[in-house]
């Protein structure tokens, strides 16, 4: 079927190339989701992931602040960037998702070249809105990948044919990455608050953060502050705190060779022993355990690092 007359999209149609791990990398996912789906908390990968919402409205909510999304709004992720898609309770939404990984190019232009491109997913706001004939190019490409992923026989070298059409929805992004006319939408004031201090906590989790401390810094009282940000984000500013310095550990963990003990320091926490104990509650491992699995490539097949979230 046809989204708005622009996009193919079947519901169920996923096809993985290759492993995450694998230099190559390519996973087409389109479905659709609701609210009973939603993650409790934001996760992150170790490749790029791309959303493509093809239904009138979600949120992403990134490195603690909520974007608001309308029809075919693209959400362009790096690796390590945490993030949540959140759907609202009602029909299930529609939407493409796209992870990858491209492989370093061995000529050292073309190499500069691919970095440039993928410049457009270190966006300081990473959503991109277009205009409708800007839209026609991007739906061309990726119904040309919808085509070969639909007919998967008696294609002739599928995933090379995927892999140029891939560039080339990259590349027109990037050339058109200064028509962007995405504007935050305002949510109401109190929610617009509460994410105001779940991004300044993604900025400053390394510093000596409190309710105490944050309700000075956005002059709220702390009985209101602890009771509104529980009832919006579903997290007391504890957990919150916690939960956001063990995600950024997962990330110095599974990407660079900083010592544990150094980790624990940058992150925020106090201790060494109060970091192995935190960390052990909302990972189920020690941070030398997970250090040792990323080593031995265990987490390498997952799409996103596990994290046990408090009843």
């Amino acid at each position: 079927m046809l989204i708005d007359n622009l996009f193919l999209y079947e519901k169920g149609t996923i096809e993985e190339f290759n492993r995450p791990s694998s230099k190559l990398y390519y996973f087409f996912d389109f479905d659709d989701r609701s609210a009973d789906v939603n993650m409790d908390f934001q996760h992150f990968h170790r490749f790029y992931e791309i959303h493509l919402l093809l239904d009138k409205e979600a949120s992403h909510i990134i490195e603690g602040t909520l974007y608001k999304q309308t029809l075919f709004d693209l959400v362009l992720l790096p690796p390590f960037k945490l993030h949540k898609s959140q759907y609202e309770k009602g029909p299930a939404v529609k939407r493409l998702v796209i992870n990858f990984r491209l492989p370093e190019e061995s000529h050292a232009e073309l190499a500069k070249e691919q970095q440039e491109i993928l410049s457009v997913f270190f966006s300081p706001v990473p959503i991109y809105r277009f205009e409708r004939s800007i839209q026609e190019q991007l739906a061309a490409h990726l119904n040309a990948i919808f085509h070969l992923l639909r007919n998967s026989s008696g294609v002739s070298a599928k995933l090379l044919q995927l892999h140029l059409e891939f560039q080339q929805f990259l590349l027109c992004i990037y050339n058109n990455r200064n028509q962007n006319i995405y504007n935050q939408t305002t949510t109401d004031s109190l929610t617009a608050k509460i994410y105001s201090i779940t991004s300044y906590i993604h900025i400053h989790y390394s510093e000596d953060l409190s309710l105490e401390s944050l309700a000075r810094e956005f002059f709220i009282s702390t009985y209101y502050l602890s009771h509104q940000f529980k009832a919006i984000t579903g997290f007391t500013i504890t957990t919150y705190i916690q939960m956001t310095r063990v995600r950024n550990a997962q990330q110095m963990l599974l990407n660079g060779d900083r010592k544990i003990t150094e980790i624990a320091t940058a992150c925020g926490f106090n201790s060494f022993s109060q970091f192995n104990r935190v960390f052990h509650k909302f990972c189920g491992v020690s941070p030398s355990q997970m250090r040792t699995a990323a080593e031995n490539k265990t987490y390498e097949e997952h799409r996103s690092i596990p994290i046990i979230t408090p009843s």
